[in-house]
């Protein structure tokens, strides 16, 4: 144990400062590296001042540091036990945007995702584990999904107005994965272009520029949403068989769909032969208070998708297709199905996690996110740059104006000084318009958030 205790640590003498500091600092990493997992017992202090070959008061003042950050629980009798502390384990945040998630960034805001709610996730993986003994005694052949999470997201669509039985779910590792699944059965016309909203989501985008899809954008802005007479235009002339929409809290503008909208979104694909993949990835993540009731876009050329990525964590790998029962058993047949299944294991604690905790989780993650969001907005207030505090989702959509740098430009700057930012062609449909866009994600703390909106300001000041 003291040998892997060590080899945990790295080559933490190196670095600069009094060693009982380094020491902690080495701790600390080794937990977050997952080097020494949350929960390991420590030698006590004479074995570590005698491995360490350090005084014992070096160590007692390292793991004071530790305690005192709360890196480190004591108790009487039992020893010592690393853990995460709660400022980390209890934010949506994740820890590396802090820390330069992106290649030599020290702040990173490329990605629009939260943590996993740690100590409920733990919760749920600890119930999972408990349930697989009938798992273990079975194939393990990809299916259509377990029945019980296939009957609570059948459950959920028809509690919210939309009547689904279990059979006309079918889940899979994502939203990207129903995607691509899909695309694999229904595009088939390749001469006919697949309408897109412009701005998109990049993965979306990949996903169809993967198959050399001829993409037709309809404009969607964060102030006005959907003009549906501008679509109906696009699909009378265009003629597309497929549609790719993210109705609920649009990412990246965050624009909201709405009710007369939907309605006229299902009647056009139903009299243009047009099947609308409707992505709702986003919309549990609604920041009005109370949230809103709207119906589903729905109708009979309509599939809904849905994932647990953005509401939990994006490392659950789990995702749905609500569609026909008859296409669902036709996707099963697809040689894409199976790989693009989850593991049994991820959907265990997905169904955990999406059953009771769900309405206490989705609460103190709206209520944190529409803080992080105000905050984003107060800092943003007098820059001269414009935005619309979106009603949900989990990022802003910048118009910088057209006085000062575009967004590649101010991107590169900020770059520079250590910020990852993701510029508006990256959600062009031609990756070359909306060069005065940028989206600022609200998913980082209020700290960080602060420190970012410095190094914008600064960087399109130079």
């Amino acid at each position: 144990m003291d040998t892997g205790f060590v080899a945990a640590l790295g080559d933490w003498r190196g670095r600069p400062g009094p060693l009982a500091r380094t020491l902690a600092a080495a701790v600390k990493d080794a937990v977050v590296d997952g080097r020494l997992p949350a929960g390991t017992r420590l030698p006590s202090e004479r074995e570590l001042a005698r491995t360490l070959r350090l005084s014992r008061g070096t160590v007692v003042a390292a793991l004071s540091l530790l305690r005192a950050d709360g890196w480190l629980r004591t108790r009487h009798g039992s020893g010592s036990a690393v853990r995460l502390p709660a400022r980390l384990t209890e934010r949506t945040a994740p820890w590396s945007l802090d820390r330069g998630g992106a290649p030599g960034a020290d702040l990173d805001l490329t990605l629009a995702v939260t943590a996993a709610p740690h100590d409920a996730y733990r919760a749920a993986l600890a119930r999972a584990a408990e349930l697989t003994a009938p798992l273990l005694v079975d194939s393990g052949v990809a299916t259509a999904g377990l029945p019980r999470l296939r009957a609570l997201l059948a459950d959920r669509y028809t509690r919210a107005g939309l009547a689904t039985r279990p059979e006309q779910i079918l889940v899979t590792a994502g939203a990207q994965a129903a995607l691509t699944l899909l695309l694999d059965q229904l595009y088939t016309d390749r001469t006919a272009p697949v309408l897109v909203e412009n701005p998109a989501f990049p993965g979306a985008l990949a996903v169809l520029r993967a198959r050399r899809a001829r993409l037709l954008p309809v404009p969607v802005s964060a102030t006005d949403g959907w003009d549906i007479a501008h679509l109906t235009a696009a699909v009378r002339r265009h003629r597309p068989r497929l549609a790719c929409l993210v109705p609920d809290f649009h990412n990246p503008t965050g624009a909201h769909m709405d009710p007369a909208v939907r309605r006229a979104v299902a009647a056009l694909a139903d009299r243009h032969d047009l099947t609308v993949l409707a992505d709702e990835t986003l919309r549990d993540i609604d920041l009005r208070t109370p949230p809103g009731t709207e119906p589903h876009l729905a109708g009979a050329r309509v599939i809904q998708i849905g994932s647990v990525s953005k509401t939990l964590w994006s490392g659950l790998r789990v995702g749905w297709i609500r569609t026909t029962a008859d296409l669902v058993r036709r996707l099963l047949l697809r040689p894409l199905q199976a790989q693009l299944a989850p593991p049994p294991l991820e959907q265990l604690i997905a169904a955990e996690l999406l059953g009771a905790p769900l309405p206490a989780l989705l609460a103190d993650r709206r209520a944190r996110l529409r803080a992080q969001r105000d905050h984003l907005a107060g800092l943003l207030a007098d820059t001269g740059w414009t935005y619309t505090v979106p009603a949900g989702g989990l990022s802003l959509w910048l118009h910088l104006g057209g006085a000062g740098p575009r967004a590649a430009d101010l991107a590169a700057r900020a770059a520079a000084r250590g910020l990852a930012l993701t510029p508006g062609p990256r959600f062009a449909a031609d990756r070359a318009t909306l060069s005065r866009h940028l989206r600022l994600p609200f998913t980082a703390t209020p700290e960080t958030l602060t420190r970012a909106v410095e190094l914008l300001r600064a960087c399109d000041t130079v």
